[in-house]
């Protein structure tokens, strides 16, 4: 089974297209958790036992661990392994250097990490992806149009009359000769996704900048899935991780994520509803 498959299957038993983004910030934690290594892991256990059931998928942000230093990492492989292997893991570390390099970032990840998706960032080149391809049934999502405000810096410069953001999505396509890649796209660029996703046929979208950043859920998850016929996950961080900051933190977060997924799936009731039945 591919990647994409895999991710698709998942996504069809837990009725969600919905990630919650791990991004263990000290500064928004509850202060009875954010304090030590053991507090950061009970609250990442808590949010995660908490909605296990109604998400597809965890992604862990690599710079909240990495900044903790070698307990960071140890933290990051024991929460890891706690998640449910029907749950997709994807470590957000976007990750990016020549063939060599990027073959030991691919080790740490998928071998270490146990992530089953990895962000990556195309600047080098196929290069610099292609070590990430060679596990096979594990995926890449490569960084497309972000949800950033610096994204216009260089992402939407025009290049032989295109913007750079539609090369990216054109050329991954190209090499998504195993059904192992997808784009990030961020909420912020609604009238952009439509064009992206046309280029990227059936490869899923990874769909940040919802919630906090100001990204319209209900428009995203339309075009980002292309009305329900292609694979997209949506991410949230902060709108779950921190829907409390009393101890009722991970029933705050599974109502949040409850919210979400009922209004994606209203979304895609009518959507089945208004389509013509087969006769």
């Amino acid at each position: 089974m591919s990647a994409t498959s895999e991710l698709q299957d998942i996504q069809e038993k837990s009725k969600s297209i919905i990630c919650v983004g791990l991004d263990l910030d000290r500064k928004k934690i509850p202060q009875d958790y954010a304090g030590s290594i053991k507090g950061l892991y009970d609250f990442a256990m808590r949010i995660i036992e908490a909605t296990s059931d109604i998400v597809c998928a965890y992604k862990p942000n690599l710079a909240f661990f990495e900044e903790l230093g070698p307990e960071g990492f140890s933290l990051l492989e024991k929460i890891v392994r706690r998640i449910p292997d029907n749950v997709t893991i994807i470590i957000d570390g976007k990750k990016c250097d020549i063939g060599n390099t990027a073959a030991h970032y691919a080790s740490v990840m998928f071998e270490r990490y146990k992530a089953d998706w990895v962000t990556v960032n195309p600047y080098m080149g196929y290069d610099s992806i292609r070590p990430f391809l060679d596990y096979r049934d594990k995926g890449a999502f490569v960084l497309c149009l972000t949800s950033n405000a610096g994204s216009r810096d260089f992402q939407l410069m025009h290049v032989v009359n295109k913007p750079i953001y539609m090369h990216v999505a054109e050329k991954v396509a190209y090499w998504n000769k195993e059904q192992n890649l997808g784009l990030v796209v961020g909420a912020t660029h609604p009238e952009k996704i439509t064009e992206i996703r046309s280029a990227a046929g059936d490869m899923p979208i990874l769909i940040p900048g919802v919630g906090a950043q100001g990204g319209d859920l209900e428009r995203v998850a339309m075009t980002g899935t292309s009305n329900f016929t292609r694979p997209a996950i949506i991410n949230v961080s902060r709108s779950v991780l921190f829907a409390s900051q009393n101890d009722d933190f991970d029933k705050a977060a599974r109502t949040e994520v409850e919210r979400l997924n009922g209004i994606i799936n209203g979304l895609r009731e009518q959507k089945e509803e208004s389509s013509p039945q087969a006769e």
